[in-house]
């Protein structure tokens, strides 16, 4: 190590290491505080939306010439959204594969256009009646609005890694009202690292922005289920059961939106910018007649509330809406799946509780739990982040008391899309997006980055020396921080479990570092490790 890269180094450690607890507050405030009223503005849009949709639907319906300038008026939405894709293709979709490519070092998104083709695109889709949440984008609209505020202080890249994982988990609070489960996303499905010190930048930024949604959008949980009454030990084989079903049906629902994305793609003969409007005009044919599957599903839900319904209604609503959200999603249109998601866990959750209330004698008053842990199975098997599902459905709806069945059933239906060989949602998004773009992972560049880990306990590099493991090629451990002293690593110092050890990496190769060490650092096989020297 020359003196020069020795001194930059020493200079980013401080930066990095050398602050107190109260500066990474002030971060994760400063980021709530920006990427919350960013999340705030796009969900204020999106409710704006939605009643003008259906107002629309109510007063065009019966009139033909009202039905024909609507369809028109969905014709010209759809090319102005079409043309902001163009415009700015990282709005496509979701948003989060767009974050997580980022945080992975595979894109590089333009904070600015994305912020604000994403709102004016996604609040058109709405309009149009698009199966669309508002989820997935509010988490890239937090990521982006972190990232600026990165950029206007002229923080590293290192730091701007950070401000971006902020910003997602205080979109995602902001949209659903849930800031753990905002934490445990980003950890879980974004940063894909528990650094104490990141936690509590997250925490601090997702408080901050769920603060800031509740004092505009008031306390109420985004579902009103009655849930009180836990399913008693005698009936978790049902829970079982379920699980295997929202299993099952995850892994078919993930293989469905990528191959829906695939078809569009074959369409040569239409440019990509005016394939949108495809969804539109279906939009405007269930607008005439059946406009309880438009939009996000708002209207679904209060179907599940009011318990108005009979099976043979939920799963002919259940197969539209899925087909639907095929549909509108594979387009392209910005949006995301997030809330249809949960909207089609809930449906499947009511079918099977009528089954079993009317089948097998279950008493009625657990229609609305087998709904709650269909949404947070099919979550886990889709999106394959349990932990988040299981705490996302509990601050949802507003009930901490059913956690064992919960966990259960996400666990189960975890296994059972892993069995089914069902890729992570978001995972098989990333991938999509990196192929249409021809994008690969950059060759190492002089751009470099610290990154921190923990080490937990019996991982592979617990308790042995540094000259004992075998480091991936093109890193460098720069510091080992232990409780509350920071030293510069030796061949012969040991990590300890519960040891950050930080480490130098080239900017280029993140997404295949961060992996690597990753599992050396938190998982138990011994891959790494030259056992000779054990």
């Amino acid at each position: 190590m020359n003196d020069v890269m020795a001194k930059n180094i020493k200079t980013r450690l401080h930066n990095k290491k050398g602050r107190s607890q109260i500066e990474f507050i002030i971060e994760g405030f400063l980021i709530g505080i920006v990427a919350g009223l960013v999340a705030i503005i796009y969900r204020l849009l999106l409710t704006k939306a939605e009643k003008l949709l259906f107002f629309a639907v109510d007063y065009i319906h019966g009139d033909v010439v009202k039905i024909i300038l609507w369809m028109l008026f969905l014709t010209v939405l759809a090319i102005i959204v079409g043309k902001l894709v163009k415009w700015e293709p990282m709005i496509s979709g979701s948003g989060i594969p767009q974050v997580s490519g980022e945080m992975k070092g595979y894109l590089s998104q333009n904070p600015v256009k994305v912020i604000i083709a994403k709102i004016i695109g996604g609040t058109l889709s709405i309009v149009g009646g698009l199966s669309l949440g508002r989820e997935g984008p509010s988490i890239q609209l937090g990521a982006m609005a972190g990232k600026k505020l990165a950029q206007v202080q002229k923080k590293g890249k290192t730091k701007e890694k950070t401000y971006i994982s902020c910003g997602a988990g205080a979109g995602l609070a902001a949209a659903f009202n849930a800031p753990l489960a905002g934490v445990m996303f980003t950890l879980e499905e974004i940063h894909k690292n528990f650094d104490g010190r990141v936690i509590v930048s997250v925490m601090t930024a997702a408080v901050t922005a769920d603060f800031l949604a509740k004092s505009v959008f008031g306390l109420s949980t985004v579902f009103q289920y009655n849930s009180s009454t836990p399913i008693p030990l005698t009936l978790y084989g049902l829970v079982i059961i379920l699980g295997i079903i929202v299993g099952v049906s995850g892994a078919f629902y993930n293989k469905c939106m990528v191959k829906g994305q695939k078809l569009y793609a074959k369409l040569k003969m239409i440019k990509p910018e005016y394939r949108i409007i495809i969804p539109f005009l279906v939009a405007g044919v269930f607008a005439l007649v059946y406009p309880k599957v438009l939009a996000g599903g708002s209207v679904m839900v209060d179907i599940l509330v009011k318990n108005n319904f009979v099976l043979s209604a939920l799963l002919t609503m259940l197969i539209i809406k899925f087909l639907y959200s095929v549909i509108c999603f594979g387009s392209g249109a910005p949006g995301g799946i997030f809330y249809p998601l949960l909207v089609l866990g809930s449906f499947i959750g009511a079918s099977f509780g009528i089954v079993c209330i009317s089948s097998l004698g279950v008493n009625d008053i657990f229609m609305d739990k087998f709904i709650i842990l269909a949404m947070a199975g099919f979550f886990a098997a889709t999106v394959r982040a349990p932990i988040t599902g299981i705490i996302l459905i509990a601050e949802m709806t507003g009930s901490l008391e059913h956690m064992i069945s919960i966990s259960l059933v996400s666990v189960v239906a975890y296994v059972v899309a892993y069995l089914c060989k069902s890729e992570p949602i978001y995972s098989s998004l990333l991938e999509g997006i990196l192929e249409k773009q021809g994008t690969k992972l950059a060759d190492p560049s002089d751009e470099t980055m610290l990154i921190t880990y923990n080490v937990t306990f019996d991982s592979e590099v617990d308790n042995k020396k540094l000259n004992e493991i075998e480091w991936p090629h093109n890193c460098l451990v720069v510091a080992i921080e232990r409780g509350h002293h920071e030293f510069i690593p030796r061949g012969y110092n040991r990590i300890k479990a519960g040891d950050f050890i930080t480490v130098l990496i080239n900017e280029g190769e993140m997404d295949y570092m961060n992996e690597i060490l990753t599992e050396m650092c938190c998982d138990k096989k011994k891959k790494y490790i030259d056992n000779k020297n054990t």
